[in-house]
Order: C-alpha cells, then structure tokens, then sequence
C-alpha cells in the first residue's frame, strides 16, 4: 500500500482522496532526474490537484537546470504550481521556477543571479615550477580548449565565450516566456546580479511574498482543496548504504565532495554552470 506525509508531520496515512503534491529541489543541480520523474508522477496521478515546488539551491549545471524548467512548464499546463523558495533559488534554481503558477519566496530569499558561468585551472605556472611540460595532441584547435596545461589561444577564448553567451541567451528567452515579461526587460535583470525575494518581486520576478505554509495555502487555494487533503511529498532521497551505516557526519562531507567535484560538461576541465 502505497503512503503519503503530510505537512503537519503527523505520520503516514494511506493514499486517498485529492491531495496536493510536493516536490523538493535541494542543493547544487548536477541530476534532474530524480527530481523530473517525480513531477511526472505529479501530472500523472489525476488525484493530485496542485504542487508546491519548494526550492533551496544555488543553481548547478546547465542541461539538468533546463530539464527542471521543461518539467515545470509540462506541469503548470495541467495543474497549478507555486513555487516557495528557501534560503536561495538562484541561477539555476531561479530557472526551474520560472514557468511555475506562481512565485513566492521569502523577503530574504536570494534568487535572480541569471548568467552563466565557465571555470578552469591553469597549472602552467605550477608546472613550470617544478619542471613539467605536457604535450596536448587533439583533434582540432578548439578540442583542447579549456584543457588545465595549456593558456587559451584568443580565438579559443572567443569560441568558449560564444558558448556562454548563446547559454545566456537561452536562460533569458526562457525566463521571458515564462514569466511573460519582455525579453528587454529580463535582459537588464540578466546580468549575474542575485537579489532578495523582495527585490525579485518589485522586478517581477517573484509574484508574492511568504514561506512554506503561505504558499501551501495559496496552492489549497488554487486547487479548491480542503485543508485535510494530504500531501505526496517527493523526490524520496536515495540514501546509499555507507552513510547510513556511518551516520550523518561522512553524508555531510560525501555530499561536499561531490558538490565541489562536479564534472566538465562540454570541456575538460571546463564547467558550465548556471549557478550563483
């Protein structure tokens, strides 16, 4: 028998009746996959009037940032979604909530930070230090571009940039047409800027202000449910065993690892990230 956990933390109950849905992105965005499956579930289950998307994360990479948006957008075409936004939604965090129902974040929310950033490490002088050269062998002049021994040549630095830029454009586009907001508009906020839930609303970023609990109501609202309507509550965190044998103290620094270890997306030694 399946269950679902209400917002009340009163334990488990069997699934029933109409409910509403709530969907977590939590942390760095490196996976949306877990995250897009459960919205799914959500627009399946004709049970499910409305969702709350509650959102607590910095932004991440870029295809799994896009792929949340498409999930959203599907969602909000069939049911109502308001978005509650944590301590941060930005970058491309901001971009997941976009084409939500609704918007609302906290006054101290931090979201916005629209751009996209690119990394990587120059180890020549290093090198050079302690006597090491490497011989890069690649396909083409531009394979090589972003590679950690080797100083990007000008035309290397004008084709990375051109990534970014077409990367920007895209977050933007997508932001107007789902915020309904002129694309001139959104191009003036889209310069890497973050700003407060407050900020965000007076540029029309943000519809409302308020936590959880308003926009759970607000959602009730909208999707004329009762307050005794349950909650499915999602995605469920797949816990691998060692840290659940080791206790929360190796989760904590397997999750940092991981956070400050994401993988090049396009490039060696190149991330592309819609992040704050």
């Amino acid at each position: 028998m399946a269950f679902f956990r209400s917002l009340g933390g009163k334990g488990t109950r069997a699934l029933s009746g109409d409910k509403m849905g709530l969907c977590k992105i939590e942390g760095v965005i490196t996976d949306a996959r877990e995250v897009t499956d459960f919205l799914r579930e959500l627009k399946d289950d004709e049970s499910v009037k409305g969702v709350v998307l509650r959102i607590d994360s910095p932004g991440g990479a870029v295809a799994p940032s896009q792929e949340l948006y498409q999930a959203v957008k599907a969602l909000a075409k069939v049911k109502p979604v308001v978005v509650s936004m944590g301590s941060a939604a930005a970058s491309g965090g901001y971009y997941a909530a976009a084409p939500a129902t609704l918007i609302m974040a906290n006054s101290g929310s931090i979201t916005g930070s629209i751009g996209v950033r690119a990394e990587y490490v120059n180890l020549q002088g290093l090198m050079d230090k302690l006597g090491l050269r490497t011989d890069l062998m690649a396909t083409g002049k531009f394979k090589a571009a972003g590679s950690p021994t080797v100083p990007l040549t000008p035309e290397q630095r004008a084709y990375l940039m051109a990534l970014i830029m077409d990367l920007h454009r895209q977050f933007v586009a997508d932001v107007a047409e789902a915020r309904k907001m002129p694309l001139e508009e959104v191009e003036k906020l889209a310069d890497g800027r973050a700003f407060t839930g407050r900020q965000a609303q007076e540029f029309g970023l943000v519809d409302k202000l308020g936590g959880l609990e308003a926009a759970s109501a607000t959602l009730r609202e909208m999707a004329k449910l009762s307050d005794k309507a349950g909650v499915l509550e999602g995605p469920e965190k797949k816990i691998p065993l060692l840290p659940r044998l080791m206790g929360a103290t190796l989760q904590a620094v397997g999750q940092a690892i991981a956070e400050t270890s994401q993988g090049a997306l396009t490039q060696p030694d190149l991330l592309l990230q819609y992040r704050q």
